[in-house]
């Protein structure tokens, strides 16, 4: 009996210890198993030249991507196993332990698959992936609009990636416009700016758009669109949003020789203009209150030029001058002004009359001068050596002479003539006037009486 219980008590050991062991074994390889979950690992993955992998190189980790620069056309891969005996597939090319394996890559901005395979010698395999991205240097923009009241404004020149300056011209009632910008690669970065205003359009965001408000009539807005290609080039394009004047008067308007029937008011658009008779042409100036308006008409100055100046020859005295003015506001949406100018030479006059008459000495007689009444006296002491008479012409463009000499031509409304009275007896002058028109005349004579104490 006693031998029985012995036996089994070394059989029941026997079991613990072997069951113990399997067990010991069988923990061993479970973490063996978690540490290297690829059934073949390699110890280390490369590229040349250098192209980080994201992530960092694990044995366990079999999905990598590796950015490299826009001149790199080619990498070389290469593989190393934890166990040299391992068979090293790359890209369906098996290579030595250690050997690099070329790769050529797309066009800028592409990414081209390499497969790295580790085959064991008992059948076991494991695939490692890295997709390598070749950074393009696109930092153009493939389309350009800009929009006012959803309606697209022309854009000069024509759209092209390399030319990087354009206008839009938008209408006088515009107050902000939308400028959209489209990435030819939608990985670049785009930066849109004007004034204090901003927007930046990451990569894998396209297009970019900016809402940008103008300045007040006739100012330009410049709108900047800075683009940054994936491999950190830049690029800077430019449009220049004119917002039109509607502007479409004169700011001042002359005729020489001439008479306006009121003062100049740019929004009056309808004048007469008198010139006088002995006038043969008139030289017209007119000056835009926009340089950048369009006159044209009788008087002409293209956009950019302030005034405008012509000369006209006249008709017989009486007769009148049409002319015209039209002003086009930069902005075609406004409708051109027109000015009408009536330039009218005016008739000779018939007016042979003196307004006013007065004496250095004495008196006159009747004391009150008149237009009509043709004689008067002047009686000065005796101790008046002489007397000096001052005549003024109704009209100043008629002639006025007097003791056979001019004393005052057209255009010199005031003559002066100087008589010697003698004693005690009346010494006569006549002064002439001679009507513009040559024919109607009147003289008027004056008697001047020297008294004897």
């Amino acid at each position: 009996m006693t031998h029985l219980l012995i036996a089994l008590s070394y059989r029941i050991t026997a079991v613990f210890l072997i069951t113990l062991c399997f067990s010991a074994s069988g923990c061993k390889d479970s973490a063996s198993i978690s540490e290297q979950t690829v059934e073949v690992p390699l110890s280390g993955l490369t590229i040349t030249p250098a192209g980080a992998l994201q992530p960092a190189f694990s044995s366990n980790t079999t999905s990598y991507t590796a950015t490299v620069s826009t001149a790199v056309t080619s990498v070389t891969v290469t593989a190393r196993p934890k166990d040299n005996t391992t068979t090293i597939i790359i890209n369906g090319t098996t290579v030595s332990i250690g050997q690099g394996h070329p790769v050529s890559l797309g066009q800028p901005g592409s990414t081209t698959p390499v497969e790295v395979i580790a085959s064991s010698q008992n059948g076991g395999e494991s695939t490692y992936r890295i997709a390598v991205i070749r950074l393009s240097g696109d930092n153009d923009v493939s389309a350009l609009q800009v929009t006012a009241n959803n309606v697209v404004q022309p854009l000069a020149p024509e759209v092209d990636a390399n030319i990087l300056e354009y206008t839009a011209d938008v209408a006088s009632t515009v107050e902000r416009v939308t400028v959209l910008a489209t990435k030819s690669d939608q990985n670049a970065t785009m930066r849109m700016s004007s004034g204090t205003s901003s927007v930046t359009a990451g990569p894998g965001i396209n297009p970019g758009q900016l809402q940008v408000v103008l300045g007040p009539q006739g100012a330009s807005t410049l709108v900047s669109i800075e683009m940054t290609a994936p491999n950190g080039s830049q690029k800077t394009y430019q449009i220049t949003v004119n917002r039109l004047s509607g502007n479409n008067t004169l700011q001042a308007l002359s005729v020489i020789p001439g008479t306006f029937d009121r003062s100049f008011d740019p929004v009056v658009t309808n004048y007469l203009v008198t010139t006088p008779t002995t006038a043969e042409q008139v030289t017209v100036t007119a000056t835009k209150s926009d340089r950048l308006a369009a006159m044209s008409g009788n008087v002409t100055a293209g956009a950019g030029l302030e005034t405008g100046t012509a000369t006209f020859g006249l008709g017989t005295p009486g007769s009148e001058l049409l002319l015209s003015i039209t002003v086009a506001a930069p902005d075609p949406t406004v409708a051109p002004r027109e000015y009408r100018i009536t330039v009218k030479r005016a008739v000779p006059s018939n007016n042979a009359t003196l307004s006013a008459l007065t004496t250095s000495a004495g008196s006159l007689d009747p004391p009150v001068f008149t237009p009509d009444r043709r004689n008067y006296e002047v009686q000065v002491g005796l101790l008046v050596g002489s007397v000096t008479l001052t005549a003024t012409k109704s009209d100043p463009n008629a002639i006025m002479s007097a003791l056979g000499s001019v004393i005052a031509s057209p255009g010199t409304p005031t003559g002066q003539v100087t008589v010697t009275p003698g004693f005690g007896i009346g010494t006569t002058v006549d002064i002439d006037v001679r009507a513009e028109d040559g024919v109607n005349s009147a003289t008027y004579t004056i008697t001047v009486i020297r008294g004897l104490f």
